[in-house]
């Protein structure tokens, strides 16, 4: 009798297999992405590849380093996994990632950028650079700003840079 059972590595395998088959089938739009990863007290970045995929009007998925590192924003719900250590939030209870949510959205769907007290845009060259700084009660955001460059013509992604507390920062670059 033959062992038909499969090892947790193939199954992620073929779950990465249906997922890019359903993406293409979908007319999904994905990219790739490189993330920098810099802490203050360490000399050398951390440099990882993955994807971003995007599904109109309010799905993203960035996934780097074989799927252990992963940023998602599914309507109004933010999922961050950093290895072991995952964090949640909700755009209707965070004003930062409401922000972030109502820039990313208007970008995907081809939308002006909504004005807020918390969202600075400047134009560099032929880039659009949208910083979000959160305003008021910040001791517990994860987070000091966000900075999303975009190309001004395409509204393609470029960078996104989430600066942290400790002085460290995550730079995803999307090609």
């Amino acid at each position: 009798m033959e062992d038909y059972t499969l090892k947790l590595k193939d199954m992620k395998k073929i779950v990465l297999f249906l997922f890019c088959m359903l993406a293409a089938i979908a007319n999904v739009n994905a990219q790739q992405v490189t993330k920098t990863t810099h802490k203050k007290a360490v000399k050398t970045d951390v440099v990882t590849t993955g994807n971003m995929t995007i599904r109109k009007p309010s799905y993203i998925c960035i996934s780097t380093d074989n799927d252990q590192d992963q940023l998602i924003m599914d309507g109004t719900k933010f999922t961050m996994t950093m290895g072991k250590k995952k964090h949640v939030t909700d755009s209707r209870k965070n004003p930062q990632f409401a922000t972030f949510q109502a820039v990313l959205e208007a970008v995907i769907n081809g939308r002006a950028i909504p004005a807020s007290e918390d969202l600075t845009v400047s134009t560099k060259g032929n880039d659009k650079v949208l910083t979000i700084t959160p305003t008021g009660k910040k001791r517990r955001q994860m987070f000091t700003s966000f900075v999303l460059v975009i190309d001004a013509k395409t509204s393609a992604f470029k960078t996104l840079k989430m600066n942290d507390r400790s002085g460290g920062f995550m730079e995803y670059t999307f090609k």
